[in-house]
């Protein structure tokens, strides 16, 4: 594949909107954080909101994970909150699957 349809491609994967699909241990950690910090409600909603439109929207500083986190991905919800995901095949399409969401030190 040359550079400029690798480009594309990336490009095109960039923009699918994906369907979002909550682990019940993501809405447990949201309840927990949303109770410890009420104001980061809005900027986890704002994050999701992004995330559905484009994984990889600069805003989100989207990156792949190491060590024991493998295989997830990471994505910013504000200054230090972390929302945890994986990208998963649901009903035959590519969709997100949240983890978990917390502090930089709570999901690390």
């Amino acid at each position: 594949m040359s550079a400029s349809n690798a480009s594309r491609t990336h490009e095109r994967d960039r923009l699918v909107k994906r369907l979002v699909l909550r682990s019940t241990a993501f809405v447990r950690a949201t309840r927990r954080m949303v109770r410890k910090y009420p104001q980061a409600a809005e900027d986890v909603q704002a994050a999701l909101e992004l995330l559905t439109e484009d994984a990889f929207h600069p805003q989100l500083r989207t990156h792949k994970l190491k060590g024991k986190l493998e295989g997830s991905w990471a994505c910013s919800a504000g200054y230090d909150l972390r929302i945890i995901f994986q990208f998963v095949q649901y009903e035959g399409s590519e969709a997100i699957l949240l983890q978990t969401v917390g502090t930089h030190e709570e999901v690390y």
